[in-house]
C-alpha cells in the first residue's frame, strides 16, 4: 500500500502533477495526498529508511506552501526544493524549457571520462568541462545523446565496446576486462 501512495505521488508529481500550470484539482489532490501520508502512521515508518520519500514529501509541502503548488521554473529556485540538485534541476530545466544545458548523472559522468573529455573528479567540474569542450546551442543533445550512450553500449559492468562508436579515444578499452 505506502509503495502504491509514495508511486502515485511521484507520477503526479512528474507526469500528470503540479509540474506546468497545475489546476486547483491537481493542487488538492496534492494537499490530499500530503495529509494522508504525512499522517498515516505506516508511512511515517516507511519514509523513515527512505530518503527519496522523505525527500518527495517535503518537496510537495515546500511547492504546496511557497510556490501555491507550481514547480518554480527557475533553476535557483528548483534546487531550494528538497532532494532537488544541479542534474535534476537542469534536467528540468532542458525538458520543460528548452534550455540548453548539460546535466551530468552517472552516465555522463562515466562517457566523458572515458572519452576523454573530462578528468574532473566531481560532476560540477565535469559539467563545467563539457559546456566549455561542447560549445554551442546544443548541450542538451549532448546530454541526451551521452545518457543513452552510457546506458545501453558505454556501461558501467560490461560495457559493449564492439558497439562503440569511438573505440579510437576511449580511455578505459585497452584496460577493460570483462568479468
Amino acid at each position: 500500500m505506502m509503495a502504491y501512495l509514495i508511486g502515485f505521488f511521484s507520477a503526479l508529481i512528474l507526469e500528470n502533477g503540479i509540474i506546468a500550470n497545475a489546476s486547483s484539482a491537481k493542487i488538492q489532490m496534492v494537499k490530499t495526498m500530503y495529509s494522508t501520508l504525512n499522517s498515516d502512521q505506516n508511512a511515517k515508518s516507511f519514509l523513515k529508511s527512505n530518503n527519496k520519500a522523505k525527500n518527495i514529501i517535503k518537496m510537495a509541502q515546500s511547492v504546496l506552501e511557497n510556490y501555491d503548488g507550481e514547480i518554480p521554473h527557475d533553476q535557483k529556485e528548483l534546487m531550494k526544493l528538497a532532494g532537488v540538485g544541479n542534474k535534476t534541476a537542469n534536467v528540468f530545466m532542458i525538458e520543460y524549457k528548452q534550455e540548453n544545458l548539460m546535466a551530468v548523472d552517472t552516465h555522463v559522468f562515466r562517457v566523458s571520462h572515458r572519452l576523454g573529455l573530462s578528468d574532473a573528479k566531481n560532476v560540477e567540474k565535469t559539467e563545467a568541462d563539457l559546456v566549455k569542450k561542447l560549445k554551442g546551442d546544443d548541450l542538451h543533445i549532448f546530454h541526451q545523446a551521452m545518457v543513452l550512450f552510457g546506458r545501453y553500449i558505454c556501461k558501467a559492468i560490461k560495457p559493449e565496446c564492439d558497439k562503440c562508436y569511438f573505440p579510437q579515444v576511449c580511455k578505459t578499452k585497452s584496460s577493460f576486462k570483462p568479468s
